[in-house]
């Protein structure tokens, strides 16, 4: 084999082991950003927020099983227990009759008092928009 085929495979092996550390870089930024976000607020940040929401007759309907759910009562920190949550699911999973009437078919709905609806996991900043709610500072 000469040595500039040696060279070239050479550099053509560099640059995969650079480009691997690169993706691998790029890999763990992304798990820590998405592991960031997954984090609870400081304790009590949105408790004002989530009393203000439910004083304005949204209600939040959601199911004990629905991971969505989950995710936006996480969103509140220990504010999720002033949120206006009203529970859809039955024991055996089935939906029950308020829910059905409110006509609710997806989890989470937030349903405000202009009758509007966001169906979904929502910022925080967006149902403060959407009830008129001031933001923490």
């Amino acid at each position: 084999m000469e040595e500039a085929e040696k060279a070239k495979i050479k550099r053509t092996i560099r640059r995969t082991h650079i480009l691997i550390w690169v993706l691998l870089g790029i890999s763990a930024a992304l798990a820590v950003f998405i592991y960031v976000q997954g984090l609870p607020p400081p304790a009590g940040k949105y408790d004002e927020l989530a009393k203000c929401i439910a004083g304005t007759g949204a209600t939040f309907y959601g199911a004990f099983w629905c991971p969505d759910c989950a995710a936006q009562k996480t969103k509140f920190g220990t504010g999720a227990q002033y949120l206006p949550y009203h529970e859809c699911a039955l024991p055996d999973r089935s939906e029950n009759a308020d829910c059905k009437a409110a006509g609710v078919q997806h989890y989470p709905t937030w349903v405000f008092p202009d009758g509007s609806r966001s169906v979904g996991t929502q910022n925080v900043s967006t149902l403060a928009k959407k009830t008129g709610c001031p933001m923490p500072t």
